[in-house]
This record gives C-alpha cells, sequence and structure tokens, in this order.
C-alpha cells in the first residue's frame, strides 16, 4: 500500500498524518516536541512516523513541514524560532533516522499549499497563509505554487518590523532573531497572552496593521489564518473592520477566513511535498 506521510514540527508538537492514494487519511497522531534537544527531535519523528505506518498498514513517502527552512547556501536549518535545529543537517539526519528519502519544507508554505489547494483559498489565484502560533510565520501561493524565493524565505513577514508603531510600541521586544520589534513579538501566542485581559483590542490592531502591509506589498484575494490562534473567531470580523485604514486602496476585496482542515492544513500540505505518483 503506497502511503504519504505528512508531518508538522511545531514548537510544542509533532503532528503526523498517513493519506491513502485518494488523499483519504488513515491514520493520524500527535506528540510532544522534545523542546531544546536537536537529536530526541530527530528521534521523536522517526518513531512517529513507524507508529503512523504500523496503524495505517503500508509505507511510503515522508514529508515534513519545519519551523525555518533550509538554507540553499549550506543545507543546514536557518531562522527556525526552534532555535535547536538552526544550524543542522536536519535532512541528511532525517533520511538516515528513516532510511528513505525525506521532503522538507517551511511549515508556513505546507499549510498555505494545502489551504489553497481544496481550502479556505480553494480557487483563488493568490493566497496568503499565516501561522499565529508558538512564532509568526506566513507564505504565498500564486495559481497553486508555493512562491519559495531565492533565498527560501518568501513570506517570512514574522521578522519585519511591525508597520505603523505606536509610539509605546517603538522600538518593540526584543526578538529571538537578535532584532527588535519583530512581527513576532506582538502576534505570537506568547505575545496574545501577554496581554490578554488587559485590552484584547490591541492584538487585534496590531494584526490588521500587520496584515495591512501584506495586502499592500502581495494583494492577495484569500489571508487564511493558520496555528493556535486562528481559533479566536472575533479575529475574522475585527480585523478586516480595522485593516482598510493602513490599506493603499478606495476598498479592500481581500477576504480574511479561517482555514478549512483547522489544524490539519500543515500535515495535509507536508504529505503532498510528494506527487501522488512518487509515493512508493
Amino acid at each position: 500500500m503506497g502511503l504519504r506521510g505528512g508531518l508538522d514540527l511545531g514548537g510544542t508538537k509533532i503532528e503526523g498524518i498517513a493519506l491513502d492514494q485518494d488523499c483519504n487519511a488513515v491514520a493520524r497522531k500527535r506528540v510532544a516536541t522534545p523542546r531544546d534537544d536537536y537529536r530526541a527531535t530527530v528521534g521523536a519523528i522517526a518513531a512517529l512516523v513507524s507508529d503512523l505506518e504500523a496503524s495505517a498498514g503500508g509505507t511510503g513517502s515522508v514529508g515534513v513541514g519545519m519551523p525555518g527552512t533550509l538554507s540553499p547556501a549550506t543545507g543546514l536549518v536557518k531562522n527556525a524560532n526552534s532555535t535547536w535545529l538552526n544550524g543542522r543537517p536536519f535532512g541528511t539526519d532525517l533520511e538516515r533516522a528513516l532510511g528513505r528519502p525525506v521532503r522538507l519544507a517551511n511549515d508556513a508554505n505546507c499549510f498555505a499549499l494545502s489551504e489553497a489547494t481544496d481550502g479556505a483559498g480553494a480557487g483563488a489565484s493568490v493566497v496568503f497563509g499565516v501561522i499565529l502560533g508558538t512564532g509568526v510565520g506566513g507564505a504565498v501561493v500564486s495559481n497553486g505554487a508555493v512562491i519559495v524565493g531565492a533565498n527560501a524565505i518568501a513570506g517570512e513577514w514574522g521578522h519585519v518590523p511591525l508597520p505603523w508603531m505606536d509610539p509605546g510600541e517603538f522600538p518593540g521586544p526584543p526578538c529571538w532573531c537578535g532584532r527588535r520589534g519583530c512581527i513576532e513579538t506582538f502576534l505570537s501566542g506568547p505575545a496574545l497572552a501577554a496581554i490578554e485581559g488587559a485590552d484584547a483590542a490591541v492584538y487585534e490592531s496590531r494584526l490588521a496593521r500587520a496584515l495591512a502591509m501584506v495586502v499592500n506589498v502581495v494583494d492577495p484575494e484569500v489571508i487564511v489564518l493558520g496555528g493556535g490562534l486562528s481559533k479566536i473567531e472575533r479575529l475574522y470580523e475585527a480585523v478586516p473592520r480595522l485593516w482598510s485604514r493602513w490599506v493603499f486602496s478606495d476598498r479592500v476585496d481581500t477576504r480574511l477566513l479561517p482555514p478549512r482542515h483547522g489544524d490539519a492544513g500543515g500535515v495535509r500540505g507536508a504529505a503532498w511535498l510528494w506527487p501522488v505518483r512518487t509515493a512508493s
């Protein structure tokens, strides 16, 4: 039985799924991420693949959505907020642990691809996928294809400064990347926890400003929110009501939508890193 396995490596959990040839999920499992332990992370992924294939009754291809990306220059991980991955030969080590080729992509790219293909952004020519979780990521899908970019960083809006900062926001909190005021420091789960209960509208304003910048640069038809914070229902009404103040247009037709596939978008997109014809 030829399966396609997809894994979504997050800062707190690793989600895995096995799809059959008709793209039906035949096994799914979640385990905790071994934070700050690179070798244990590789081992946890290998064990999760083994468990999924045992449950599904077959073997197949493996795709992994990961924070950060592989550097085109070195082949090592860069830009991961799960910092214990940075500078490591993650792809090589996974292939050795699994005994087969592995395809890796940025987790936001996997999520955006899934939602643009048959999710909330299906039928749209340009989709911007957002990850709002332990970190903040983004990805651009144009006519069904992920835009990766010359430096493999297309869509990385989490590490540009929050636009149109209020005086009290500047210069912004320090970020793990070494800079200050990155969007991630304002919109991640920990950032929301720091203001929750004080003034929830502050988060909505910050998200509206950050997404208005995306609309001004990319002008997507659809923006799909993913990650744990995508479950906050008020965002889908409040943010579009606010963002027209900063969008350079007489009206804003971009739609802000929740993910159709919920928290399965990332793992489904990771599985699709291998076309059906190449699954073994």
